[in-house]
């Protein structure tokens, strides 16, 4: 290679170096403003900076309401006991001290010693009638005072019952509370003798009719939710049937079967109300105004977008069926904001008309969407056919809470209701006799409606069997 070649081909590479030098210098150009932007910004995960307000600009400070601007509030003590200098002269110095004042105050609260149990022993007096030739005995009524033949009284079987039914604390436990090691009752009961008072709680003529009571309120009322979950009596399958009203009845009842005539016998002919369900099949008998729950609706109608997220026929149809609930919600709402109902004839013809007129949209587009998908074959359904053909069942039994005022569109009353049964069943397990169920729904019943209703049910329960009115205690 000659020289003159040697030189070209050096400043070809000279030139070429310099061209990569150049965008390695632009290059790292850029990457410097990058960092530099980087160290200026903060990190993604941070809260942008709020500037500072001005302290003029600053509204002023909410004030504590009247009634939460003081210190705890002192109980009225029951026992007072003063704490006072014994000598009256100086700790330090033994100069004479005068003008004793209160400092300051210190309460303890405490429970006193657990009296033991009363035992009356009622004792009977006969005297002879040398004319009549017999015997004549001093009359004794115990009634209010013990229940029914037995020994226990009315305070303790309220006691136990309250125990047994709104605590749903097992019979061992109960036992264990009444004794606790002969320290707070001093009261030794057997477990049968718990459960014989329990059954003969139920048999007490005021018990008896508190119960009729309940029975004719439910019917009577015109709302009333139902639900029914499972039950073992005997080791045997079996239900318990809860129906509920929004002034607070609670209801309960065992029975072997789920069938719908189940439902006929407890709510009998004699209820002419609404009644609110969920979807079960059991409740499709009844012929009366009947509202279907729209929280099992709106909950399979999540269970199928989630099991169908990309198919757009799928979520547009249940997106469609969600629209008409939120809708006649919305309806709902605006009657609410109207107000009360007047006393006016003609404005309450005039929302009615507008109710029923709404109704029939609200079914008619109900109907509309089910006809979409309920005609598939049952060799291929679509995923829409199950809940189009809900649909179509149960049309009319979807909006009636926008022509009945006071009805739920969901059933969680009656869900909620059923959910003490629920957990009661979790810690027995159930009951081993057909007596045994009577009695624990009939007292679940008494209890629950005491205290949906707000009332304290020992102190109810008391009442009730001494036929003594007691100062009702609300429940917090």
């Amino acid at each position: 290679m000659t020289l003159q070649e040697e030189v070209t081909l050096v400043r070809a590479e000279n030139q070429l170096l310099k061209e990569q030098l150049a965008q390695a210098l632009a290059r790292i150009e850029l990457l410097e403003a990058e960092l530099e932007q980087i160290k200026s910004a903060p990190p993604p995960f941070a809260k942008s900076a709020t500037p500072k307000r001005d302290k003029a600009d600053k509204p002023p400070r909410r004030k504590r309401a009247p009634q939460h601007n003081s210190a705890r509030p002192r109980e009225i003590p029951t026992k007072i006991v003063q704490h006072t200098l014994d000598d009256c002269a100086c700790p330090d110095c033994g100069y004479p001290l005068r003008t004793p004042q209160l400092a300051h105050r210190r309460q303890v609260i405490e429970l006193p010693p657990p009296p033991p149990v009363e035992i009356t022993e009622h004792q009977v007096f006969k005297s002879w009638c040398a004319r009549c030739g017999r015997w004549h005995y001093a009359p004794l009524d115990l009634s209010g005072h013990v229940v029914g033949q037995g020994r226990m009284g009315v305070r303790i079987a309220s006691l136990i019952a309250y125990l047994r039914t709104t605590l749903r604390l097992p019979v061992e436990q109960i036992q264990q509370y009444l004794q606790m090691d002969l320290t707070v009752h001093q009261f030794v009961i057997s477990s049968g003798e718990i459960v014989e008072l329990m059954h003969r709680l139920t048999q007490a003529p005021p018990i008896k009719r508190a119960i009729q009571a309940l029975y004719e309120q439910v019917r009577s009322s015109e709302v009333v939710h139902g639900d029914e979950t499972g039950w073992r009596e005997e080791g045997q399958n079996g239900y318990i049937w809860s129906f509920s009203t929004p002034q607070g009845e609670r209801l309960y009842e065992y029975d072997q079967s789920r069938g719908g005539a189940v439902a006929r016998r407890i709510l009998s002919p004699q209820f002419n109300g609404a009644l609110g369900t969920d979807f079960y099949c059991g409740y499709n008998e009844y012929t009366g105004v009947h509202q279907r729950c729209w929280a099992h609706m709106l909950r399979d109608l999540h269970n199928l977008k989630s099991k169908h997220p990309t198919d757009e026929e799928v979520q547009g149809w249940a997106k469609g069926v969600q629209a008409l609930y939120e809708g006649a919600q919305q309806l709902l709402q605006l009657q609410h904001e109207l107000g009360p109902p007047s006393h006016d004839e003609a404005p309450e013809k005039r929302r009615k008309r507008e109710r029923e007129r709404a109704y029939e949209q609200l079914v008619e587009q109900a109907r509309q969407l089910g006809l979409k998908y309920a005609r598939y074959p049952r060799a291929s359904p679509h995923p829409c056919t199950t809940l189009a053909n809900r649909l179509l069942r149960h049309q009319d039994e979807l909006f009636q809470f926008v022509l009945v005022p006071g009805l739920s569109a969901d059933n969680n009353l009656a869900e909620r209701s059923i959910r003490p049964v629920v957990v009661m069943r979790k810690i027995s397990g159930g009951t081993q006799s057909p007596k045994g169920s009577t009695t624990r729904m009939m007292l679940t019943s008494l209890f629950g409606t005491w205290r949906a209703k707000g009332l304290n049910p020992f102190l109810e329960c008391l009442a009730l069997l001494t036929q003594t009115p007691l100062p009702s205690v609300p429940l917090i």
